[in-house]
């Protein structure tokens, strides 16, 4: 995503800085602490974990530090830096999701929330390949995804310009199957942000042994 759609994520993030924290702090009903502690209860103490579109570390690469080896990764240096600040036991390097990649299996869990929807959902096929890759058979991905399917939109979001995109919740089950993986658990949630609700698909999914 080396385009002015990565430009555009990552100068709004970094002039969000802290109060994208705040903001977030603010969402009622939120199913991340359910999702990540089934996730949790799926690995190993020490399982190596990334966490694609980290922010600034909270809560979940902080929580995930607790108990496993944890690489942070996003587009924004200033939420990096309040990453480095707010966890001290994980890693945390600057990479623009849509064009990273890793060894084969190097991590035994992925987990991508609320950031897919910042990359440009044509390039969500092969990311979900490349995530696969990342994975041992059995490994796990952790995401949460658009649940009605939105082109590119750009335009004005928490007082800063802002870049969406993403599939509707069927093909974002089938392009993760499609990916190599068999989903565990897949829910369409709404939650209740400081502007109104929004729904998302949360979805569990382990790598096939013929992925």
């Amino acid at each position: 995503m080396s385009d002015r759609r990565s430009d555009v994520v990552r100068a709004g993030y970094d002039r969000l800085g802290d109060r994208y924290v705040s903001w977030a702090a603010l969402i009622e009903d939120d199913p991340r602490d359910r999702f990540v502690a089934e996730l949790e209860a799926r690995l190993e103490p020490g399982a190596r974990t990334l966490d694609l579109g980290c922010g600034a570390g909270v809560p979940t690469a902080s929580r995930l530090a607790e108990r496993f080896t944890v690489l942070g990764v996003d587009v924004s240096n200033v939420q990096l830096e309040r990453a480095r600040r707010e966890v001290l036991g994980a890693t945390f390097v600057q990479g623009d999701i849509a064009e990273l990649d890793f060894p084969d299996a190097s991590f035994d869990a992925v987990v991508a929330l609320y950031s897919l929807a910042h990359v440009p959902r044509e390039a969500h096929p092969d990311l979900f390949g490349r995530i696969a890759r990342w994975l041992p058979d059995g490994g796990l991905f952790l995401a949460s995804l658009g649940a009605s399917g939105e082109d590119d939109w750009l335009g004005e979001w928490l007082g800063v310009e802002m870049f969406f995109s993403s599939w509707d919740a069927d093909t974002n089950r089938r392009l993760i199957r499609d990916a190599g993986f068999e989903l565990a658990r897949d829910e369409v949630v709404t939650m209740h942000e400081p502007g109104g609700p929004a729904t998302f698909l949360w979805a569990l999914a382990s790598r096939r042994s013929d992925g």
